[in-house]
């Protein structure tokens, strides 16, 4: 399907005028609307314009948005608030000017173990299995972030992933999320997961640990927990959007836990 569009994308371009001026006997739309639709664009000669304009504001866009990664263990009490009170509420508020980046791990300890890695976390074996349910996740579905945030949201963390699932992303196999879990993928990307926590500079004292484009500050770290949403908003360097317009949203700060 995707090569068929590129296909007439490419078809359209080739008999489209050459330096996409305006053909003005057959253009009937405003210049203001000229890029409004793929019709307009063709019948006013700017399809290249169009598109070449179109992907630098996407490009633009995207690299503007500002790139908030949280480190942090699945059954960590601080971490679950700032989770789900802070973090993933502003993301659904700021998601076109905003990435959200999650990984599970925080304080755990990871042993070589011949071509694998075993374990050991914080809160016992069951935040290593809730760790490695949700790194499947993150690589297994676009809906990874709606399930994450239902099951630290739950009372029981471990038994509400499958409905949680179930219930954001119902095409997914629970199956498929159980052999990722207990083998070899999940195994590698709870590894990576090990590469990246560990790579952090400064080094993580303590979870939850919040980077802001890849820097970690205890001031950033602050105003993250304090008011992520005024904090994104104000370093956002694309053009305001209407939801920052109105003032930033202040959320309760939660202590975090060693």
């Amino acid at each position: 399907m995707k090569a068929l569009l590129l296909l007439l994308v490419l078809t359209v371009l080739a008999n489209a005028p050459f330096g996409g001026c305006a053909d003005s006997s057959s253009c009937s739309h405003p210049p203001s609307k000229w890029c409004s639709s793929l019709d307009s664009a063709v019948q006013c000669g700017v399809l290249k314009h169009c598109l070449e304009s179109n992907f630098t504001k996407l490009h633009h866009e995207k690299a503007d948005r500002v790139e908030v990664a949280l480190y942090y263990e699945s059954l960590c009490p601080g971490c679950r608030m700032s989770l789900t009170q802070i973090l993933y509420p502003t993301w659904v508020l700021l998601s076109d000017i905003m990435s959200l980046t999650l990984v599970p791990y925080g304080n755990a300890q990871e042993k070589p173990d011949g071509q694998k890695f075993n374990y050991e976390c914080q809160h016992g074996e069951q935040e290593c299995l809730g760790n490695m349910i949700e790194t499947c996740l993150l690589n297994m579905t676009d809906a990874a972030y709606q399930i994450i945030y239902c099951m630290e949201s739950s009372s029981d963390v471990i038994k509400a992933a499958q409905s949680c699932a179930q219930l954001h992303s119902p095409g997914l196999s629970w199956d498929s999320v159980t052999s990722c879990v207990k083998g070899d993928v999940g195994n590698q990307l709870m590894h990576q997961n090990a590469l990246k926590t560990g790579a952090l500079q400064p080094p993580h004292q303590y979870v939850p640990w919040v980077t802001i484009n890849g820097e970690h500050t205890e001031e950033l770290q602050e105003k993250a927990l304090n008011s992520l949403f005024t904090l994104v908003c104000s370093m956002y360097k694309g053009p305001k959007i209407p939801a920052c317009g109105a003032g930033g949203m202040h959320y309760r700060s939660y202590s975090h836990i060693e």
